[in-house]
């Protein structure tokens, strides 16, 4: 777990990453274990300290070349036409877009307006777009988080929600770690204890790879305050449950 602001290398399961690196050599059996189990060893998003030490243009201009040389082991042909551009989009997709939550300064403003309405019921936000990347596999996860509050006197953009939702999607990321952030953060800016998050996901890691399995999808929830009370949290789930409606 992190203590004392730092990633501890014990993960989740207790093995060490001793135990999967020895004599200069990867253990591959137990390099799976870790990443089938999905464990995690943070609530923060395991970053180093001189993270954003290189700006953006030369963090692509890095990874294309680290790409290029991926592509030129596993044996493709980078004087193709379709191949030849690769290299440098999957770099500008890591750093523009898809892992574009990592750095801090792209996390949205999000401004709080006075409650004038004095609406103190519950608030949820349904069907939020959720799409991140296991970091375990680096392939995608896709569904969706319902996300709801109750004021305490202040009320936020609806579109800050779904933004709020799509900032720590975009990063590497474990489930269970997600759907705190997201709640941490919630809770944080809206400030009110009373928030929860469900995330409902399918994992390409799972029905791609591994097991295969098409079917399952994992589902998360974090309440906290009136949401610890179970007629609360009931009436949460009978939205949750109620069918979407579509235009």
């Amino acid at each position: 777990m992190k203590q004392n602001g730092t990633s501890s290398n014990i993960p989740s399961n207790g093995r060490t990453f001793t135990d999967i690196h020895k004599n200069g050599h990867y253990n591959d059996e137990l390099v799976d274990e870790l990443g089938d189990d999905h464990g995690t060893s943070s609530i923060d998003t395991p970053m180093r300290d001189d993270a954003f030490a290189l700006d953006d243009d030369l963090k692509i201009d890095l990874i294309e070349e680290h790409f290029r040389e991926i592509m030129n082991i596993l044996g493709l042909d980078l004087t193709d036409d379709s191949l030849k551009g690769s290299p440098r989009r999957v770099a500008k997709m890591y750093v523009k877009e898809i892992f574009s939550g990592l750095n801090p300064a792209n996390k949205p403003a999000s401004t709080l307006f006075d409650n004038k309405f004095q609406y103190n019921e519950m608030l949820l936000e349904k069907d939020i777009t959720v799409q991140t990347y296991c970091e375990h596999h680096f392939v995608p996860i896709i569904g969706r988080a319902h996300v709801a509050y109750i004021s305490s006197g202040k009320v936020i953009g609806l579109s800050k929600l779904n933004r709020i939702v799509e900032y720590f999607c975009k990063r590497p990321q474990v489930q269970e770690r997600l759907t705190v952030q997201i709640a941490n953060e919630l809770k944080r800016v809206l400030e009110t204890e009373d928030v929860a998050v469900i995330i409902d996901a399918k994992h390409l890691c799972v029905s791609t790879r591994g097991i295969r399995d098409l079917n399952s999808t994992t589902i998360t929830s974090s309440y906290s305050g009136k949401f610890e009370q179970e007629a609360t949290r009931q009436e949460l789930l009978r939205y949750v449950a109620q069918p979407s409606v579509g235009l």
